[in-house]
């Protein structure tokens, strides 16, 4: 590990037990930011609703002043009750193709979380998933809080222990709380350390929990599928530097795992923002053939891997429009 990489991990590695509700409370009175919290969901009627009720409950309606001052869920299409159940539990729902209609939308959580800029007005936006388990609020005050203290940071993903499901009930608990992330470990941390070597000490580079300063997020490219956590994290270093990047321990995240054939559509996705952002040059739009056994055999299925990627939302009309209003 460089010793850049060392010292960054002194200095830039937090628990979210370090700064205190009160504490943030007082910063954020201070310096007069705001904060809004996105929720990217597609069908996630069974979660969606208990993380908004976290939220509002120990981060907005339970606190003398509210930590967070927007939460809004985008609905990227859900033919469940998703946006239902968000509202209820008091979220504002956005559908995805309301916002910037002028622009086709593209499937992809990147598209989600490139088209929330738009939907939002916080300083700092911080992003969760909607699948998580047993939510606390800590995921969100946790990754927020170094961005409210600290005007250096600008950048700030959770870490956390990722337990596997009972599918994996046979592996010593040891490996079963180790090994929830294998996308990571098998694509993006080798990638990372090869390749962008300061980015080496991110515990969870791929995590869908982060908190960033409106305008770092707005000068950045979003690819628009499952490499937009690896996009921005890389492209935040170059245009940021690794000390304005920071992550916070927040414990456990628990969430649903996807099955392998789904994994390996994610590593290509993110193996490909990795090869754009190494090559920079036009490349031929990558497939992946994958197989499933039939009835008379294997049978191979072939799908697009994710390469599209949306400018940094300050080139975009309508957002400029609302920044000089």
């Amino acid at each position: 590990m460089l010793e850049e990489v060392e010292r960054w991990l002194a200095d830039r590695s937090w628990s979210a037990a370090d700064r205190p509700l009160g504490q943030l409370l007082s910063a954020k009175r201070a310096a007069g930011n705001t904060v809004s919290v996105v929720l990217p969901a597609l069908n996630e009627e069974a979660t969606v609703g208990a993380i908004v009720e976290v939220i509002r409950r120990d981060l907005i309606e339970g606190l003398p002043v509210p930590l967070v001052d927007e939460l809004v869920v985008i609905d990227s299409g859900s033919t469940d009750r998703t946006a239902e159940v968000a509202a209820k539990a008091g979220a504002r729902v956005v559908h995805r193709d309301e916002v910037l209609p002028r622009i086709p939308a593209l499937p992809g959580k990147g598209e989600v979380l490139w088209r929330s800029l738009l939907a939002t007005t916080g300083d700092i936006v911080c992003f969760v998933d909607a699948d998580l388990r047993d939510f606390s609020a800590a995921f969100v005050s946790g990754i927020v809080g170094p961005l409210l203290t600290d005007p250096d940071v600008r950048f700030v993903k959770a870490m956390y222990d990722r337990p596997l499901g009972q599918e994996f009930e046979g592996l010593s608990s040891a490996k079963a709380h180790g090994q929830g992330g294998r996308v990571t470990e098998l694509v993006a941390r080798p990638l990372l350390n090869l390749h962008w070597p300061q980015l080496a000490g991110f515990v969870q580079p791929l995590g869908g929990e982060y908190a960033v300063r409106r305008e770092l997020l707005e000068r950045l490219p979003f690819p628009v599928g499952y490499g937009v956590e690896l996009g921005l994290l890389v492209d935040a270093l170059h245009t940021a530097g690794l000390d304005a990047l920071a992550q916070v321990d927040v414990g456990v995240r628990l969430h649903r795992h996807q099955d392998g054939q789904a994994l390996g559509r994610m590593a290509a996705a993110i193996y490909r923002t990795a090869q754009v952002r190494l090559s920079r040059g036009h490349l031929v739009r990558p497939e992946l053939t994958q197989f499933e056994r039939g009835p008379e055999g294997f049978v191979p299925h072939t799908y697009a891997v994710d390469t599209e990627e949306r400018p940094p939302m300050r080139d975009i009309e309508e957002y400029a429009r609302r920044r000089v209003a």
